[in-house]
């Protein structure tokens, strides 16, 4: 199975943050599925935002 990548600068457009988040999120393995080639995240194209660990949603999630 062929996946479709993108980088952290189109994620980070797509889900309305900066990259620098992005790289972040990554890193600490919040984004499901992606993996570090070199210097570079690869971020499959259907993988869908995290939620914010920061705000009240987050919190009602780690409730249950």
């Amino acid at each position: 199975m062929d996946l479709d990548w993108q980088t952290p600068e189109e994620a980070g457009k797509k889900w309305g943050i900066k990259v620098r988040r992005v790289q972040t999120l990554c890193s600490n393995g919040r984004v499901d599925g992606a993996i570090r080639l070199g210097r570079v995240w690869l971020i499959p194209k259907e993988t869908s935002k995290p939620i914010d660990a920061r705000t009240r949603a987050a919190r009602k999630q780690s409730a249950h």
